[in-house]
């Protein structure tokens, strides 16, 4: 190959994200771009590189040696860039205000209106941005630059594609998943029962959702997978909740974002006496390990701090 081109950032963000992915429809689509175009920018980065970092066949697309070495450090230099885009306008007073949060659907609207409105370490800084996808976009956004921060859920056997070195987190809340069902209008009893030896329909969150991860892997779920009658798969705890009130399943929600249903009775908990089948959840705050702009690394401190206090209070 011989080297024809300029670098262009744009060309590492779509090698990540076919790295992710390995397939080059779903790839572009996460690209907001054509796959012909895609293919084009990703061979072009090929030949400034002077080397193949994918293998392309029938069966799919692998990366090559030199595409996982190339891939392991691509996000770091992209964090970079943009950190030094930042630093540099920063500088020169034209920096963004704004402190850039990604955050998972649920959280989005449970939990990090809240944390604006309650939290005095947040009221100091002029404004932020909140992005709201599942956790693998999230994760995403955070490994290129495109967000100071991550917001989610966090539990201990659930898979995060942060690299723990370089990425720091602290715990800003918890939470409990518990299953939740309808109610019956005419027996007021739930519409679905888990554990009672009958099937049970079972709505259930993708794998792109960090709920999805945290539930797959939960060994309270395991045991009663033998009666789950899998319905539906939905990356947003919004949909499994209306269907819930529809009557249509059963399905694993965060307690917060729940309550306010419960109480006006529109769902109810599936199988309150069963307090094994809850899952304990923390609610966790990401950011790169790497240095941020000035506020982004100020509001940090502030959090940390607030942290440290709370958990000498615990102590005492």
């Amino acid at each position: 190959m011989q080297n024809q081109h300029h670098l262009e950032l744009t060309w590492l963000e779509d090698c990540i994200a076919l790295a992710d992915t390995l397939n080059f429809s779903r790839a572009a689509a996460l690209r907001y771009v054509t796959q012909p175009a895609f293919s084009r920018r990703i061979q072009s980065l090929e030949e400034w590189l002077g080397t193949t970092l994918f293998e392309r066949n029938r069966r799919g697309v692998t990366l090559t040696r030199a595409g996982e070495i190339f891939v392991k450090q691509a996000p770091d230099l992209i964090r970079s860039l943009y950190m030094l885009r930042d630093e540099t306008l920063e500088a020169a007073g034209n920096a963004k205000p704004d402190i850039i949060f990604s955050a998972t659907h649920s959280l989005s609207f449970s939990f990090f209106p809240n944390l604006l409105r309650n939290n005095k370490t947040f009221a100091r800084f002029c404004s932020f941005r909140l992005m709201s996808d599942s956790l693998t976009a999230c994760e995403r956004m955070l490994i290129q630059g495109d967000a100071h921060f991550l917001l989610c859920y966090y539990h201990p056997h659930m898979h995060i594609n942060l690299e723990q070195e370089k990425f720091l987190s602290i715990r800003l809340g918890q939470d409990i998943l518990r299953p939740y069902t309808g109610i019956d209008p005419h027996s007021g009893q739930p519409v679905w029962m888990p554990g009672n030896k009958r099937k049970f329909s079972y709505l259930s969150f993708s794998a792109e959702s960090g709920l999805g991860r945290i539930i797959s892997n939960s060994a309270a779920v395991n045991k009663i997978k033998r009666g789950m009658k899998i319905e539906f798969v939905a990356d947003l705890a919004a949909t499994l909740l209306a269907m819930i009130k529809d009557g249509d399943g059963v399905a694993w929600l965060p307690q917060k974002l729940a309550e306010a249903d419960v109480q006006n009775g529109s769902i109810c908990p599936a199988a309150p006496e069963h307090n094994d089948l809850n899952i304990p959840v923390e609610i966790r705050l990401y950011r790169p390990a790497t240095k941020m702009t000035g506020v982004a690394e100020e509001l940090w401190e502030q959090l940390v701090s607030e942290q440290n206090r709370a958990v000498l209070l615990n102590r005492s």
